[in-house]
């Protein structure tokens, strides 16, 4: 009975050190990222929703769920700059409001041309309120805490993600109609929550300022565009595993179940493990930490260069899986750093751009360096993820100098008596 009342304390002693500090304002902000993801199931069968219901072929289904894409590329800019000009809460209310009406306009709509542009809008709507939820969670939560709520909201982001990937396949059996109309009242209950709870969190004083140049701002800052490319290498590593490996696991013969075997485990390790991390990287430099981060990705790639068999490409999913656990926490929090506080919503959207990036990159160049390399291919990817971690022991000195500065001017213009 001693040890189980020992135990249970230091479960609770380590919950709440998991998620101590935060304010209610970011559990908000939390819940409503996590409803949203959980019913977020239309996007991943709206192709098979194409073929089996609108009678497309499979080109044309693609090219349809193409421009969802070219919208989310949209959104995300349009995102960045209305949530520095319009205010964090204003952009999520309304994007969500946005989004859950061209949800209910894609389930009644049949045809092809109208369900493209409604694809578009549905990529425009759900890709802009991502800028304005890292900068809300900025501007809330303290700095020496934001490593914590970021590594949460990555764990929620992924708990999200795999719980509509099982609600889907239900429900698409069901009815699609029913599919886009669950989805569209998840994303219904997050504007709502949005509203209920969380305030402004962009300053009135910062909101009646000029907004320091703008994008150009942003395009000009070296130090941050060279964490950009950075995060580029990393994305073009994890986009692997949804457009490269299944190919490859194909050439070796294993179905479809096997992927979704390898996919399951990487979702059900973030899930469970997440958590742990914070633990794990507290009080560590973060470019030594994503350089372990890419050099542990490398690793996993490198796994595949000899994998023929279910059980090794498992093996070198757990690999990769742990690499980009380690990697989400430090990569939020620099992001963070690196953004003057009215210029934050473009930094994110600057920032973000690197996974479509990287998602249009990975299967163009991917396929043919395993169609010509075959196994020399991942070779070469896991070169490229040491070389990034290279990269990030080079560049991360000059990255913290920049947020030093930038800390210890802070603290100077708050300790500054207020005129008038």
């Amino acid at each position: 009975m001693l040890f189980e009342r020992e135990r249970r304390g230091e479960l609770v002693g380590w919950v709440r050190g998991a998620v101590g500090g935060l304010p209610g304002v970011y559990w908000f902000l939390w819940a409503g990222l996590l409803i949203n993801r959980v019913g977020g199931f239309a996007v991943l069968y709206l192709s098979l929703y194409l073929t089996a219901e609108r009678g497309a072929g499979a080109a044309l289904a693609g090219l349809v769920v193409g421009t969802y894409g070219i919208g989310g590329v949209a959104g995300t800019l349009a995102g960045g700059v209305l949530t520095d000009r319009w205010g964090r809460r204003s952009t999520l209310i309304w994007s969500h409001l946005g989004c859950a009406a061209v949800l209910v306009a894609l389930a009644f709509s049949t045809p092809l041309p109208l369900i493209a542009g409604l694809c578009l809008l549905l990529g425009l709507t759900q890709a802009m309120p991502g800028p304005a939820f890292v900068a809300a969670i900025t501007d809330a939560v303290p700095a020496d805490h934001r490593l914590r709520a970021f590594n949460l909201q990555f764990w929620a982001f992924n708990l999200g993600t795999a719980g509509a990937s099982l609600l889907a396949g239900a429900l698409a059996r069901w009815s699609y109609l029913g599919l886009f109309l669950l989805d569209a009242t998840s994303t219904l209950v997050t504007a709502l929550i949005i509203a209920w709870k969380v305030p402004e969190t962009l300053t009135r004083t910062s909101r009646s300022e000029p907004s320091a140049g703008g994008m150009r701002t942003v395009f000009a800052d070296r130090i941050f565009l060279a964490f950009v490319g950075l995060t580029l290498l990393q994305a073009l590593l994890s986009s692997q595993t949804t457009t490269i490996v299944p190919l490859a696991m194909h050439d070796d013969g294993l179905g479809p179940g096997a992927y979704g075997l390898v996919t399951a485990l990487g979702g059900a390790l973030i899930v469970g493990g997440q958590l742990f991390v914070p633990g794990f990287i507290d009080r560590r430099r973060k470019d030594r930490v994503l350089a372990l981060s890419m050099a542990v990705m490398a690793a996993g790639f490198a796994v595949l260069a000899v994998a023929d068999s279910l059980a090794v490409y498992l093996v070198a999913a757990v690999i990769w899986t742990v690499g980009g656990m380690i990697a989400a926490p430090p990569n939020a929090a620099i992001n963070s750093e690196l953004a003057p506080t009215l210029l934050r919503g473009r930094y994110q959207a600057v920032f973000y751009l690197s996974f479509p990036a990287a998602a249009f990159m990975a299967p163009a160049l991917g396929g043919a360096g395993l169609e010509w390399l075959g196994a020399g291919h991942w070779v070469i990817v896991a070169i490229v993820g040491l070389v990034a971690a290279g990269l990030h022991l080079a560049a991360g000195p000059a990255r913290e100098r920049r947020v030093a500065a930038g800390r210890a001017a802070s603290t100077e213009h708050i300790g500054q008596p207020h005129s008038g």
